[in-house]
């Protein structure tokens, strides 16, 4: 090996000396023969001493079938509780508690997932599932679903989107949810900002017989609404909220329908 090195370092000299002789050869020169000395010493080799030294140098930070979940952590971002999966490999997923819901509903599903491969998303989601629920009580759950999809595309270096099947269109159309408000100006003014500030083109609207709950003879039986501010109030079990919609007793005149169409 030492007479190899000497030859080598003797050639390079010689090259030195050849005028309009440039770098380049002489990197190539230097770079083949070491290569070809590191390969000659490969030959010496077992096959898995062989196999360990040509893969050392291979990037591991994604080997999917090795992913382990380690951690997961949550902060507030725009008034929106994101959660952080991390795993042994370096690599993370995001998710966002959706509706607002608390950040604990998707903390608490920690346990259930911590060591096990973010890339099994079926098989995971099947074990924590059953902590969901209808509405904010699924935003844990959600988050923890979103997170698991955005860390298995980061592992596979592909797009979540391709892992759902592939792409299907290049845009979609987005619609707004449109909170609503007694005083229709109010609303309208709402409304309006959506369209020619922010650019939608399809509007969700809150509509309910709250919006005529003050009108006179807009209701029938309009005592079960008194004090409530929305079908989900639920202070005081007389109220709406808090009854079957068969048995509210609560129902809409003539005169709330007109009410309900001028406020559209």
């Amino acid at each position: 090996m030492k007479k190899i090195l000497e030859e080598i370092r003797d050639q390079n000299m010689q090259l030195d000396k050849v005028k309009g002789t440039d770098n380049s050869r002489r990197n190539f020169l230097k770079k083949t023969a070491l290569g070809g000395i590191a390969l000659g010493g490969l030959m010496h080799l077992s096959v898995e001493d062989t196999i360990a030294q040509t893969t050392s140098n291979v990037k591991r930070s994604s080997n999917p079938s090795e992913l382990k979940i380690t951690d997961m952590r949550m902060a507030m971002i725009a008034n929106k509780w994101i959660i952080r999966i991390d795993t042994n490999q370096g690599i993370y997923g995001l998710g966002e508690v959706r509706d607002g819901a608390d950040g604990r509903y998707a903390l608490f599903l920690k346990s259930r997932i911590l060591g096990l491969n973010p890339c099994n998303v079926e098989m995971l989601f099947k074990i924590i599932r059953q902590y969901g629920y209808h509405g904010r009580q699924g935003g844990g759950v959600c988050a923890v679903e979103m997170a698991l999809w955005d860390l298995t595309g980061k592992a596979y270096n592909v797009p979540a989107w391709q892992l759902l099947g592939g792409r299907y269109r290049d845009k979609i159309r987005l619609y707004a949810d449109t909170p609503g408000a007694r005083d229709p100006q109010a609303f309208a003014e709402t409304m309006k900002k959506r369209v020619d500030d922010q650019g939608f083109t399809w509007l969700k609207m809150d509509l309910g017989i709250h919006v005529v709950a003050n009108i006179p003879d807009a209701l029938v039986n309009s005592k079960f609404w008194d004090g409530a501010t929305g079908q989900y109030d639920l202070r005081d079990y007389m109220n709406y909220g808090n009854a079957l919609h068969p048995f509210t007793q609560v129902q809409i005149t003539d005169k709330g329908l007109a009410g309900l169409t001028e406020y559209v």
